[in-house]
């Protein structure tokens, strides 16, 4: 993985940055076990972060998995176990404090987010 960017916390070590759309390319796996894809982006509504996916699983349901769990891997977002994987129903907070990058006509081509969820325009030079 490539880090660059601002350091993190105390300054020491650099903050790694995704592109949003190769994330929404990414498998979500389990000990490389594929489980399923991320369709979207939910963002906080009322500051630039990723609270987590909607992760579209092998068994068609949606699921919600939030970022702070999901760690990215090489060319995977891996989870540590499946029970992070969340039914909608169960995570009504998220769907009342968050919106999707979908719903706000976001273009995941043009953004990154930090591990820390922060996202961030990119802009063409």
């Amino acid at each position: 993985m490539k880090r660059f960017g601002p350091t993190d916390g105390d300054g020491s070590e650099p903050v790694e940055n995704h592109s949003v759309e190769k994330l929404l390319g990414f498998p979500v796996r389990f000990r490389g076990i594929s489980l399923g894809r991320p369709v979207d982006l939910i963002v906080d509504r009322n500051e630039p972060r990723a609270l987590g996916f909607d992760v579209l699983c092998g068994d068609n349901a949606h699921r919600f998995l939030p970022f702070a769990v999901a760690r990215i891997s090489g060319d995977a977002i891996e989870i540590e176990t499946p029970f992070v994987l969340l039914d909608f129903g169960q995570v009504a907070f998220y769907r009342e404090q968050a919106t999707t990058l979908r719903e706000l006509n976001g273009d995941s081509a043009k953004l990154v987010v930090d591990r820390r969820g922060s996202i961030e325009r990119v802009v063409s030079r």
